[in-house]
């Protein structure tokens, strides 16, 4: 990692600092050597910042300075919350009004992706969309099959360079923070980079992005209230993908949604749910739910969703800990919390479980019964950093897309139904997940999931006792051994006695 990494680190700081960015980052909850970096680089403000406590250029500082930090802005633009209502409403133009590129270089693009097959692309619109990664063109598809209308995604001429300079620098600024403030390495800064350095490189690939569009609508194909476009595989590339095209309101525009007489309540219900549910049920989520990559369906009060370079997945394990958490906070088991949280290994065995709990209810007891409205996430993100700090809680990194996603969906329902309560929503997703998966069938699944691992390792031991004694064979050989036939009868015996433990624990496991 060269030189070059911590200049363009240092100049992030510094467009961040004369923004007035970090005055967003002055929580008391943070250690003394943050805050005291977080004080120093104050100092760099604009007069107008530290006059007016305006943070009105923020967009355009990270416009600037590249695509991994304008995702950061869109993170916090869902929460006015955290960063203001002003700060998060010039934060929304970063979603889906950026500056395009030069439409005259699509044709050219399209040829050099797709082939003869681009040729079928006609009417090509100026861009009706233009994120950090892409844009989005409207084309009308000509080809055997037919006439209708796609959406046609483009990434951004050179944006793999830059965001592979982006990442570098970051990178950088990560192994320094652990280096400098030691207190940091348990939140595993350079490992969480890594997950989402990953993610932001699949996100790079649109023939990715088509294929968790197609998994994903299996996975809700019989799903009500949640949509999301079809792939044309024959008009996508690495640099093009093609879709159906969807109509309907952004979900921000509460006017429109109101004048087209959609339920805003039930839409954040639903979207709420239907998240839980891609969630905790499938292990597979949309990751980038901001409000620029929602609307809703006038017709039908349906959500539809797009944009799937930034997809989430969870293994079962992780999924039975999530959901076993929100149930914990919705019936206020703050010990079943506690309890999951070590048997996880999330927090190390030396520390109480009991204490933990405490903790944990401190944190949760003040948000039952409240509007969402009333709840700051301030307070509650900086009571959790604490949190994790006293009780030696290292970061998860693959949760982090999980987190950040959650607070994307939060805001955006915060924003649709300020009267929102979250526990009450969650409960039917969440809770009939956990009293399933409690139940007969979820025990039979589990139990089906033993009984194979134990049929496969059972068709391992004969190549393994083959080994053995092909191995015992040579020795003896050599060795000229008088005990070959003791030895051969013990190791069948060993075998067999191995298959009948296994049978026993598969009959214990199917009558507990």
């Amino acid at each position: 990692m060269g030189l070059s990494a911590y200049f363009r680190l240092l100049r992030a700081g510094y467009v961040l600092a004369r923004e007035g960015a970090l005055s967003l980052l002055d929580n008391p909850a943070l250690p003394p050597a943050m805050r005291a970096g977080v004080k120093l680089g104050r100092l760099f403000e604009r007069a107008e910042v530290r006059s007016s406590g305006r943070v009105d250029r923020l967009t355009r500082a990270l416009n600037r300075l590249g695509p991994t930090y304008v995702k950061f802005g869109q993170t916090l633009a869902t929460r006015p919350d955290i960063v203001g209502a002003d700060v998060a409403a010039d934060l929304a133009t970063l979603q889906d009004k950026m500056e395009p590129f030069d439409s005259a270089l699509v044709p050219a693009m399209l040829i050099e992706a797709l082939g003869e097959r681009a040729a079928e692309l006609k009417e090509i619109s100026p861009p009706i969309a233009a994120a950090s990664i892409a844009q989005v063109h409207k084309a009308m598809l000509e080809d055997e099959t037919g006439r209708r209308a796609v959406a046609v995604k483009i990434l951004r001429p050179g944006i793999a360079e830059r965001f592979y300079a982006d990442i570098e620098s970051q990178y950088a600024g990560a192994r320094l923070a652990e280096r400098l403030v030691p207190r940091l390495r348990r939140l595993r800064p350079v490992e969480i980079l890594k997950m989402l350095d990953r993610s932001a490189r699949i996100e790079l690939d649109l023939r990715m992005e088509a294929a968790s569009i197609s998994e994903f609508a299996e996975n809700i194909k019989d799903d009500k209230g949640f949509v999301i476009p079809a792939v044309h595989w024959n008009h996508s590339a690495e640099t093009v993908l093609t879709t159906s095209w969807v109509d309907g309101i952004p979900i921000r525009d509460s006017a429109a949604l109101d004048a087209a007489g959609v339920d805003r309540k039930l839409l954040a219900t639903n979207l709420l749910q239907s998240f839980l549910r891609h969630t905790v049920r499938d292990g597979f989520f949309h990751a980038d739910l901001h409000p620029g990559n929602l609307f809703a369906d006038p017709r039908t009060g349906d959500i539809v969703a797009v944009d799937f370079g930034i997809m989430g997945r969870l293994s079962k394990r992780e999924r039975r800990f999530l959901a076993e958490i929100l149930y914990g906070f919705i019936t206020r088991n703050y010990r079943l919390i506690a309890e999951r949280h070590f048997e996880i290994g999330y927090v190390p065995k030396g520390q109480s479980v009991d204490d933990f709990a405490l903790a944990l209810r401190a944190i949760g007891e003040p948000q039952h019964g409240r509007r969402a409205a009333d709840i700051s996430m301030g307070k509650v993100l900086g009571q959790l950093f604490a949190t994790t700090e006293l009780f030696q809680m290292r970061a998860r990194p693959e949760l982090i897309l999980l987190q950040k996603s959650m607070v994307l969906v939060e805001g955006v329902a915060r924003a649709l139904d300020p009267e929102l309560d979250i526990w009450t929503v969650s409960e039917p997703i969440v809770g009939d997940w956990v009293r399933r998966e409690a139940g007969p069938l979820g025990r039979l699944e589990e139990l089906k999931v033993h009984f194979d691992t134990a049929i496969a390792s059972m068709g391992r031991l004969p190549a393994i006792l083959d080994k053995a004694e092909a191995a015992l064979d040579d020795y003896e050989r050599d060795r000229h051994a008088p005990n070959r036939r003791f030895t051969r009868f013990m190791l069948v015996s060993g075998f067999w006695v191995a298959a009948i433990l296994v049978v026993v624990m598969i009959w214990r496991l199917l009558t507990v």
